[in-house]
C-alpha cells in the first residue's frame, strides 16, 4: 500500500500529535496519581476462581482492554504480542492460522472457548479465524503440559476465551465500535451487558469486511485479493435464583467467508467458508458453606466448506460435574467427572465417525502462608481406544511479599486425531495413503523453575522449562517403499521424539504515565532424531512496548523480533528473521467516546512466516492502519 496514502497520514499524525500536547500547562502533563488496581480473576490455571497474583505456573490474563484496541488485528496476532506464543497464517488473517505455545505443534495446544473444547475433531487444528476479538470479555493462557486439568491435547498449555463477564451485580454498560483501514478492511461491533435483581445478561456482535491482499506469492495462482467477510454474535443470559445458586446460558456464533488461492489460478475463484458455534448452560450452586457444585452441558460445532476441498466438520457433545471442596482454610480440592462425544460429518465418510471418553480427575490447592501446593491427577478413557493417566505437581513460596520462586512437573498427552486414524484409502498411480488406526497417543513431561518478582510499579519474571514429547505422529509418513527407492504407501506414524528447552524473561515497569513491558524468549525446539529445529519455530522472540498517556492522549509503540525459522523438519528451507514495528494512539474526546489509531508494520518490512511450497511463500500484510472510533457507557 502507497504509504503516502490518506490513512497513512492520518496515522502518523495521530501518532505524533501528542508529542505536541507536552507544551500544555504542567498540570496537564503531570501523572496520575498511582492508584491500586483491582487483581484480574483467573478461573484455568486450577478450574476455580483465585486471584491471578495466587495462581501457580506461567500465566497470562489478556483483557478486554487490549482485545478492544486490537484494531483489524486478528486474534492469533493478538496472542503472538505475548511471551511463549508464535504464529503462522496461510495468506492472511481470515486462512488456516497456527499457534504454538512454548514450541509445541499447533494442534499440541488445548483451546477452549468458556471452558469449552473447540479443537477440530478431524484435524486437532483450531478456526482461529472465526473468532472477533471485540467479541471477547478476555483471554487466559496458561503455559506448560496441563492434560492432568483439561486432557487431551494440552501439551503445549491451554488458551482459554471468555466471552462472558462475571455476573456479580453492575450497572447496564454498552460500547459500539465502527472503524475503517487499509485493504479497504470495515468493522463494526455493538454489545451490552449488565447484572441486578438476581439477573446477569450479555450480547454482542461484530461485523467486518476486507478486500485482502494476495495470499501466495506463486506464478501459479491468480494475482488477486484474497478478501473476506466475518461475523459474530455472542451472548449470555444468567440468574442466580437464590443465593449460592446460579443456572446460565452462553452461546457463540463465528462465520467467516474467505477468498482463498486455488493451486492452478484456472481453478479460482476459490473460497472457505468457517463456521464455529459453541453453546454451553451450566448450573453453579453451593451445597453447603463447603461443597459447591457446578453442572455443565455444552456442545461446539464447526464446519470449513471449501470450494476445491469438500466439506469437513465435527460436533462435540461435553458433559461435566464438578465438585469444589473447602477441606480447611486455604485448601481446596475438585473432583472433576466429565464426558466428551465426538462425531465427525461432512463429504468424507470416515472408516469410523464416532468416539466417546469418560475422565475423571482430582485438583488440589493449598496454601499454607509462604507456601502453596497444587496436584492434580486425571484418567482419560477414549473408546476403542484405551486409558490415559497425567497428572501434575507444583510447589512456590514466597520469599518474602516481592519474590515468589516455583517450581512444577507435568505430563501431558494427545490423542489421534480422526484423519490419522480412522481416514479413508486412497489409492492413484501417484500417490496410495492408508490412515493408522493403531497410532499410540503423543505423550510429553515438562519440567519448569520460575522466579518472580512484583511491586505496585513493577513485575519481573524468570521461567526455565523442559518439556520432552515423545511418539510424535508424523500424519505422512512413508510406511513402504517400491524397488526403484520411491515411497509406495503413505501412513501416519509414531516416528520420533522432540525435546524444547527455553528460558523466558518478562519485566513490566511504570514511570508514572508511562509503561514499559518486554519479554524475551530464547529456546531450543529439536527433533532429538535428527538435531535439526522444529519446524516454524524461532530460537528467538523479542518483544517490547510502552504506552505513555498525555492529558487525554495516549500514545504506544510495538517491536516484535522473531529470528530465524525453518519450514520443513529438513531444514531445508530456511524462513529468515524479521522485526516488526507498530504504532497506536488513543484520543479521548470525552469519558465515552474516543477514537484510536492502530499503524502496523510501520516500516512496510516483507517477511514470511510460511511457505506455499518452496521456494514460494505465503504473502503476510505490509504498512496497514486502521482507525477505530469507540463508545463506551
Amino acid at each position: 500500500m502507497n504509504p503516502k496514502s490518506p490513512l497513512h497520514a492520518l496515522a502518523v499524525a495521530a501518532c505524533a500529535l501528542p508529542l505536541a500536547a507536552t507544551a500544555q500547562t504542567s498540570q496537564s502533563a503531570q501523572a496520575p496519581a498511582s492508584v491500586s488496581q483491582l487483581q484480574n480473576i483467573v478461573v484455568t490455571p486450577a478450574r476455580i476462581e483465585q486471584p491471578e497474583n495466587n495462581a501457580i505456573g506461567d500465566v497470562t490474563v489478556i483483557d478486554s482492554q487490549e482485545l478492544q484496541q486490537a484494531g483489524q488485528s486478528s486474534l492469533a496476532e493478538v496472542l503472538a504480542q505475548h511471551h511463549g506464543i508464535e504464529t503462522y497464517n496461510s495468506g492472511g488473517p481470515q486462512t488456516t492460522t497456527g499457534v504454538f505455545l512454548r514450541g509445541a505443534n499447533a494442534n499440541q495446544t488445548l483451546v477452549l472457548v468458556d471452558g469449552l473444547r473447540i479443537n477440530q475433531a478431524a484435524s486437532g487444528g483450531v478456526n482461529w479465524n472465526a473468532i472477533d476479538p471485540s467479541t471477547i470479555d478476555r483471554i487466559e493462557i496458561v503455559r506448560g503440559a496441563a492434560s492432568s486439568l483439561y486432557g487431551s491435547d494440552a501439551i503445549g498449555g491451554v488458551i482459554n476465551i471468555i466471552t462472558k463477564k462475571s455476573g456479580e451485580d453492575r450497572p447496564l454498560s454498552a460500547f459500539g465500535n465502527i472503524g475503517l483501514g487499509s485493504y479497504s478492511t470495515f468493522k463494526s461491533s455493538v454489545g451490552l451487558s449488565g447484572a441486578s435483581d438476581g439477573w446477569d445478561y450479555g450480547i454482542s456482535a461484530s461485523l467486518a469486511d476486507s478486500s485482502g491482499f494476495n495470499s501466495i506469492a506463486s506464478p501459479d495462482t491468480s494475482k488477486d485479493s484474497d478478501g473476506y467477510t466475518q461475523r459474530s454474535l455472542s451472548a449470555s443470559l444468567g440468574y442466580r435464583w437464590r443465593p449460592g445458586h446460579h443456572i446460565g446460558f452462553t452461546a457463540y456464533d463465528g462465520y467467516t467467508h474467505a477468498d482463498t488461492d486455488a493451486y492452478l489460478a484456472s481453478l479460482d475463484p476459490a473460497y472457505a467458508v468457517t463456521r464455529q458455534q459453541i453453546y454451553a448452560i451450566t448450573s453453579t450452586d453451593d451445597i453447603t458453606d463447603y461443597w459447591q457444585s457446578v453442572l455443565r452441558f455444552g456442545f461446539t460445532r464447526e464446519s470449513v466448506d471449501g470450494s476445491d476441498s469438500g466439506s469437513i466438520g465435527s460436533l462435540q457433545r461435553n458433559y461435566s460435574w464438578q465438585n469444589n471442596l473447602k477441606l480447611a482454610p486455604g485448601q481446596n480440592v475438585s473432583l472433576i467427572l466429565e464426558r466428551r462425544e465426538e462425531r465427525i460429518s461432512g463429504d468424507t465418510a470416515y472408516d469410523n465417525d464416532a468416539r466417546n471418553t469418560n475422565s475423571a480427575g482430582l485438583i488440589y490447592r493449598g496454601d499454607f502462608g509462604a507456601h502453596h501446593v497444587q496436584a492434580s491427577v486425571r484418567n482419560d478413557n477414549i473408546s476403542g481406544y484405551g486409558n490415559e493417566t497425567t497428572g501434575g505437581l507444583a510447589y512456590d513460596i514466597d520469599i518474602d511479599n516481592a519474590w515468589r520462586v516455583g517450581v512444577a512437573g507435568s505430563t501431558g498427552f494427545k490423542a489421534p486425531s480422526f484423519n490419522d486414524l480412522y481416514y479413508p484409502a486412497l489409492y492413484s498411480p501417484y500417490y496410495n495413503y492408508e490412515s493408522n488406526p493403531d497410532l499410540k497417543p503423543e505423550k510429553s513431561r515438562n519440567v519448569e523453575a520460575s522466579l518472580r518478582y512484583q511491586t505496585e510499579t513493577t513485575k519481573l519474571g524468570l521461567v526455565v522449562y523442559q518439556n520432552k514429547i515423545r511418539d510424535l505422529i508424523d500424519g505422512n509418513a512413508c510406511k513402504t517403499y517400491d524397488a526403484f527407492g520411491f515411497c509406495a504407501l503413505n501412513s501416519p506414524e509414531n516416528v520420533n521424539a522432540a525435546t524444547i528447552r527455553g528460558i523466558t524473561l518478562t519485566g513490566e515497569q511504570r514511570f508514572g504515565a508511562t509503561t514499559v513491558r518486554a519479554s524475551a524468549d530464547f529456546s531450543n525446539p529439536r527433533d532429538d532424531e535428527t538435531g535439526n529445529q522444529l519446524s516454524r519455530r524461532a530460537r528467538q522472540v523479542y518483544r517490547l512496548n510502552a504506552d505513555h498517556r498525555i492529558a487525554h492522549w495516549t500514545l504506544g509503540a510495538e517491536y516484535m523480533f522473531v529470528g530465524r525459522r525453518y519450514d520443513d523438519a529438513a531444514n531445508q528451507n530456511s524462513l529468515g528473521g524479521y522485526g516488526l514495528v507498530n504504532l497506536t494512539a488513543n484520543y479521548d474526546f470525552t469519558k465515552n467516546v474516543s477514537v484510536q489509531v492502530r499503524w502496523n508494520n510501520v516500516l512496510n518490512k516483507d517477511y514470511v512466516n510460511a511457505l506455499y511450497f518452496a521456494p514460494y511463500s505465503y504473502n503476510t500484510p505490509g504498512s496497514n492502519v486502521f482507525v477505530n472510533l469507540a463508545w463506551r457507557m
